[in-house]
């Protein structure tokens, strides 16, 4: 009777914490969403700048016949959201019907609304760190807002090519065509507003925090660990090794840390083995560990 009594009362929890969930993507795609349509109404497309993929495409669309951004980016995204359902799933897909549908209607209310700067520069820069957070939002909560992606993810399935390499390629084209319809020197603020909001999806996915995982072989690994367990505050693990040259047997020291602690711990090592080996690489995502963090001393 308890055990049933004990279910009964987590089902609700569980059922909240689902809503809560979804709840959370629904809002950052939307604000996503709302931001990259300020990015490009009040900073890229009055200054005839565009950025890549379908977005790009929607644009120098849009300037050719006259017809409303808004129109092109929801139905030149349209198929491409038909064969995300079918190919990358149902969740996928309707976060980025969702993000789509906001971009599209935000950028049809934003249009009448003037541009807050004439300098192209300016534009390209705020206009990509805007576009870049924005698209970097939805893409964070499980959505996109460009067609090409779904494509090179496809592509990805069945061909060598990575997805960041097929939508370089894309965009390589896409960009270039800014060149004939608005001007080369447009071409090259296109590609500079491109490279910020490339740079700023990439920080907004990691974070600020970006993790950095950690492997030294030392002998002494036992000294090493304790150390950044007390002045790092952060849990290591020993893993058993064993030399390729030698045969020995090694004891390696991982451990994760965010790139704001890099130095501190290569003090440390340096410190108690300047002899120590030391490899340190970026890592995308870290997920579980119940260790909690101390301050750096």
């Amino acid at each position: 009777m308890e055990g049933i009594q004990a279910a009964s009362h987590k089902m609700p929890q569980t059922k909240t914490k689902t809503i809560t969930k979804y709840l959370k993507r629904i809002l950052f795609i939307t604000l996503g969403a709302v931001l990259v349509s300020i990015g490009l109404e009040i900073f890229l497309v009055p200054n005839q700048i565009i950025d890549g993929g379908i977005v790009g495409i929607s644009i120098i669309f849009s300037h050719l016949s006259g017809w409303p951004l808004g129109m092109f980016l929801f139905f030149l995204n349209l198929p491409f959201l038909l064969m995300g359902y079918n190919q990358i799933g149902k969740t996928f897909a309707l976060s980025t019907l969702l993000g789509v549908s906001v971009m599209s209607v935000g950028t049809q209310l934003l249009h009448p609304v003037p541009g807050l700067t004439d300098d192209p520069l300016l534009a390209s820069v705020f206009g990509g760190i805007i576009l870049g957070i924005g698209v970097g939002m939805v893409i964070r909560y499980g959505g996109s807002l460009d067609g090409t992606e779904m494509v090179a993810i496809m592509i990805n399935k069945k061909t060598p090519f990575s997805v960041g390499e097929t939508v370089m390629f894309f965009n390589v084209f896409i960009l270039g065509s800014a060149g004939f319809v608005f001007g080369w020197d447009r071409a090259m603020y296109s590609l500079i507003a491109y490279y910020i909001a490339f740079k700023m999806i990439d920080l907004t996915i990691e974070g600020f925090q970006e993790s950095k995982s950690v492997w030294i072989i030392s002998e002494n690994y036992k000294e090493i660990g304790e150390t950044i367990l007390a002045r790092l505050g952060r849990g290591v693990t020993y893993l058993n090794g064993e030399g390729g040259f030698t045969g020995d047997d090694k004891k390696v020291v991982f451990c994760v840390i965010t790139r704001l602690e890099e130095a501190k711990l290569k003090l440390i090592v340096e410190e108690v083995d300047p002899s120590a080996f030391l490899a340190i690489g970026t890592i995308a995502e870290v997920r579980g560990g119940r260790f909690k963090k101390r301050s750096i001393h």
